[in-house]
């Protein structure tokens, strides 16, 4: 039998750590998920983000378990084969996969959005150009993701580095003028600032946590990363706190630089953060913090069509498409993966961007992504408890039953009421692409009698 194909295990730390970082894309979210927790919690938003996050750590552990064990390009897709057998991660792979190229395109929208805001900014008008600029944005990815790993996860580490101290520099000025003002307030600590009670608290939670979604991406480079054993870890929980800590900092400073009294303006507002900084700082500060914002969302495309191109190369491996599988001899990156991938983002993007604007096509794309990942992060809790019964870890069992309860309350939040049009179909189309998932083997055998791609044969090369 053949030897399985090997990436080029070249990267460390930071290239980890930038994935993790970029796909979570603390600018662009904190740009729109304030609003929504707002709409949820009121002045408490900055409480949902500090219980998001709790959360989130909790999942995230479960996905340390797994990674310090399996080190693997497919992540989710080799923790659940490992305690399901390959029919189970073969759907858990490919559910995450749907995530990441759903993010992908969300992104590639979101930089063409924030480009032309820019453009906008210094009085050049190019709405018309979202497609254009968008399929560009995907391409550029796509050649850097193909080229070099190494130069894609540190491009990815330093453009949202740069977004979030733009934003991060706005948090701060707001805060000082909330100091000089004597205006410090509790609150939005307090579930006393949730119109609603801990009920419409619970609810806000729900975007708290879509918000840290893509925290896992740094797994999908266990395969090229040197001792991924320690370096993948560290990632998945550094990029987390960070990046927590980051949704608390600026999501209090938001509230409090609209007021207490105005939750109402700031629930309905389309650019909290551009209109802050032009009441704070200038015009000037507002038009830099949307370059900055499409910085972050390129980054978050280019790491996000990684995660996905590395789960597509892992299932293709597997015997899916074996020709997928093919690395390029000079750059020991997955090229062929990475076209296809490329190519599995631009068709829609161009469909949709037709008659949709990027702005809804982001809204639209980033609750498909973010349902699959609540699926996927449900199936790595229970591998995690299940495992960890069997060897008898009780904190760990307790660990993952309690993540896998926070998710499935996420999940149900999330359909129920149900939303309306046309997202209300999303979970449908999410469903269907888990029941193709669950046919895959059915459809190509190889994917459940292939053994070499089985999680103990990784670990023997690691």
């Amino acid at each position: 039998m053949s030897p399985l194909p090997t990436l080029a295990r070249r990267l460390g730390l930071p290239e980890a750590l930038g994935i993790s970082i970029a796909l979570l894309c603390p600018s662009v979210g904190m740009a729109f998920n304030v609003t929504l927790s707002v709409q949820a919690a009121g002045a408490a938003a900055p409480l949902t983000f500090v219980l998001g996050t709790t959360v989130a750590l909790i999942v995230a552990l479960s996905f340390v378990a797994f990674s310090r064990r399996i080190p693997h390009a497919g992540a989710a897709y080799a923790y659940v084969a490992d305690a399901f057998g390959p029919w189970a991660g073969t759907v858990a792979g490919w559910t995450l996969m749907l995530a990441y190229f759903a993010f992908s395109s969300s992104e590639a929208a979101l930089t063409a959005n924030f480009i032309i805001a820019t453009l906008g900014d210094i009085g050049l008008h190019a709405e018309a150009f979202g497609l254009p600029i968008a399929a560009g944005a995907v391409i550029a990815c796509a050649w850097l993701a193909r080229r070099d790993a190494k130069l894609a996860s540190r491009l990815m580490l330093g453009l949202e580095f740069v977004s979030m101290a733009a934003i991060f520099a706005l948090a701060m000025i707001i805060l000082r003028h909330v100091a000089q003002a004597h205006a410090w307030s509790s609150l939005p600590f307090s579930p006393r600032g949730a119109p609603g009670g801990y009920a419409a608290l619970g609810y806000g939670l729900v975007f708290a946590i879509l918000s840290l979604a893509g925290f896992e991406s740094a797994a999908t480079l266990s395969e090229e990363t040197v001792n991924p054993r320690r370096a993948v870890p560290i990632a998945m929980l550094g990029s987390l706190l960070g990046a927590g800590l980051f949704f608390v900092i600026v999501s209090y400073a938001v509230v409090m630089g609209y007021g207490l009294n105005h939750m109402d303006t700031l629930a309905s507002a389309q650019a909290p953060l551009d209109s802050l900084a032009r009441q704070n700082v200038g015009p000037t500060f507002a038009g830099m913090l949307n370059a900055a914002n499409a910085i972050s969302a390129f980054g978050g495309l280019l790491a996000a069509l990684t995660g996905a191109v590395r789960l597509l190369f892992a299932l293709s491996r597997a015997g899916l498409a074996p020709r997928l599988a093919v690395i390029d001899p000079v750059h020991r990156t997955p090229a062929r993966a990475v076209v296809v991938g490329a190519i599995m983002v631009l068709v829609p993007l161009c469909l949709a961007l037709i008659r949709v604007s990027p702005a809804d096509y982001c809204g639209y794309l980033s609750t498909i992504g973010a349902l699959a990942s609540i699926l996927v992060y449900a199936a790595v809790t229970i591998a995690e408890t299940v495992e960890a019964i069997h060897v008898r870890r009780a904190i760990w069992a307790i660990l993952g039953i309690t993540g896998t309860g926070a998710l499935g309350y996420a999940m149900l939040c999330s359909i129920v009421p149900v939303p309306a049009p046309p997202a209300n179909l999303w979970p449908y189309l999410v469903m269907a692409w888990v029941g193709l998932g669950a046919a895959l083997p059915l459809l190509r055998p190889s994917l459940k009698l292939h053994d070499d791609t089985a999680p103990s044969a990784l670990l023997s090369q690691s």
